[in-house]
Parts: structure tokens; sequence; C-alpha cells
């Protein structure tokens, strides 16, 4: 997450950031209802959607320099293919599935390149599979680059910042 951006975000007034903000909304919606294929849907064909480890570091060490791996970072074919496991007997780390709700906060729109919106928001993943684990909560930051297509908008890259360098989650089987 770029948190100190040389612009200012967009106006919460301003109509694209309102369609950044509606866009969070029903893809959480989509992931809450385990409706994969339809949020596939909202994937642009080039999007990279990734979560790098995090990495605890001195006040004088760069996070991103000591940052070196991803829990995962995929394209629209991986993505894709982790959707169609979903509705095959085979994946067995949602099976019981996961119940799942998004609370998608703090989102700030900035312009970016070519019509692209840069939208940062934060995600309160809250999860409760079965009724023998735990429940967990992961809580992450997001930064988002969303394009407009005549389809409607569709998201091109995700980057996923966890807040805890430890997850204590049993697996990411699920979309953040």
């Amino acid at each position: 997450m770029n948190s100190e951006r040389a612009q200012a975000p967009l106006p919460y007034s301003d109509p694209r950031h309102q369609s950044a903000a509606q866009f969070l909304v029903e893809e959480a919606h989509l992931l809450d209802s385990a409706d994969f294929e339809a949020w596939l849907e909202l994937m642009d064909p080039q999007v990279r959607y990734r979560m790098p480890v995090r990495v605890t570091a001195v006040k004088a060490a760069d996070e991103a320099d000591v940052q070196t791996m991803d829990h995962f970072d995929e394209d629209w074919y991986s993505l894709s293919k982790r959707v169609q496991r979903f509705g095959t007997d085979y994946a067995w780390t949602e099976d019981p599935q996961s119940r799942v709700r998004h609370h998608i906060s703090n989102v700030r729109t900035f312009e970016g390149e070519g019509g692209e919106l840069i939208v940062e928001s934060a995600v309160l993943l809250y999860r409760s599979r079965g009724d023998r684990t735990a429940p967990s909560l992961l809580s992450a930051g997001r930064t988002d680059v969303l394009v407009s297509t005549p389809d409607g908008m569709r998201l091109r890259s995700r980057d996923i910042e966890i807040d805890e360098s430890v997850l204590r989650t049993q697996n990411l089987a699920i979309f953040l």
C-alpha cells in the first residue's frame, strides 16, 4: 500500500470514486456468496492478483527490500483454474466450504494513467469453517487498479498487504 501518494484522492462525491467503491462492495458480495464464476468475470484478462509475505524488519531496512516471496502471485489463468476446482470434488481445502464475510472500508481512489483508477481499501475478512475450528480474522490493506471496459469496471491488479507476518488461518484457499 502506498499511503504517501503525491496526489490527493478523488473526492468521495466524484462519480469515479463512487463507481470504484460500488465495485468493491459488489465484488465482496460475490465472494461472500461463493459466486466465484461471476467474480472471475470482474477480472481483466491481464489481471495480476498477489499477496506478498510480510517481513518484520527493523526501521533502518525497507520492507520492500527484504520481501522475496509471495503467498500467491496469480494471473487470470491461475485464478480461473482455482475457480474451476471449487466446482469439483477435489477442493479439499474448502470441504466444508468456508463461511466468509468481507468488510470493506477506508476506500480511497486516485486517478491513474490512461483512465485507470487506483483504489486503496482495507478489508477485514471473517472466516468460519465447520463446527470444530475457531473462526479466523484476516486484516489487510489492498491496492487495486481498476479499468473501465464496455462491459463495466474490471480489476487489472490487486496487491494485498496482510497485517500479520504469520497467518493464523488454516489455508489461503479463499479470495481476499
